[in-house]
């Protein structure tokens, strides 16, 4: 028997980042379409008004970037928890959840990571998001500002290649979010039902559907648990209609 719990693994302030973040980077992509096709493209009426709302968007990007940076860091002081894999992850983490992905899932299977405050990701979206928020994202953003500001950057683009070299990395970096956001958007439906996953971007809140240990009669009988970092889950079980520690 199974009983659902449910987890607040998303602050607001995360929230708030992650959909200005998403906005601002589905806004460079289709931007971006025009940009590199004009002769194909046309989408915001002329290449400079595109350009102007791409590096709009970039600049947005960016400073989120830098909020969700210090949030982690300083405020609450859980990236590399949150986002670096552990030996075990790299070992057999991320085989055990690559094989669900591939095929449990369709076997159905439970998913084999629960999410809790503590250990939000599974080690592939550790690894995934690892190379995604601290690598990728700001060497397209670091490319993106020399772009924007060419001449006075002149030295630098240089040293590097020139602006072919910097254009074609900024593009091929773009490419890697693009397919990016498709893959996140997929296995985001992977949850038991097909917006479980999506709920917590929403409200902070996932349910998890978790195996009953002791009394099955009443724990199937039992409301959904609320589980947050300020209330543990040994206090947040409720039996009947009262908690219980």
């Amino acid at each position: 028997m199974k009983h659902t719990e449910q987890v607040y693994l998303t602050p607001m302030p995360v929230r708030i980042w992650h959909w200005l973040n998403a906005f601002g980077i589905v806004t460079l992509c289709v931007t971006a379409l025009q940009i590199r096709f004009p002769e194909y493209v046309n989408i915001f009426g002329t290449y400079k008004a595109a350009i102007r709302l791409h590096n709009t968007a970039g600049v947005v990007v960016s400073i989120s970037y830098a909020l969700w940076l210090v949030y982690y860091m300083f405020v609450a002081g859980t990236l590399l928890k949150l986002y670096v894999p552990t030996l075990e992850d790299i070992k057999h983490g991320l085989f055990r959840q690559a094989f669900f992905y591939f095929f449990y899932y369709f076997l159905g299977r439970p998913n084999p990571h629960h999410s809790t405050p503590d250990c939000k990701f599974n080690p592939m979206q550790k690894a995934a998001y690892l190379m995604i928020m601290l690598v990728l994202l700001p060497l397209v953003i670091l490319s993106g500002v020399i772009l924007m500001y060419i001449a006075p950057l002149r030295e630098i683009f240089m040293v590097i290649g020139g602006i072919k070299t910097l254009v074609s990395a900024h593009f091929l970096i773009a490419c890697c979010f693009c397919a990016f956001l498709f893959v996140h958007i997929y296995l985001a439906t992977l949850g038991h039902t097909p917006f479980a996953h999506f709920k917590p971007m929403w409200d902070g809140w996932e349910e998890e559907e978790v195996e009953d240990e002791t009394e099955p009669a009443t724990l199937a009988a039992a409301e959904p648990v609320r589980v947050s970092a300020a209330e543990p889950r040994s206090v947040a079980h409720r039996s009947g209609g009262a908690e219980t520690a």
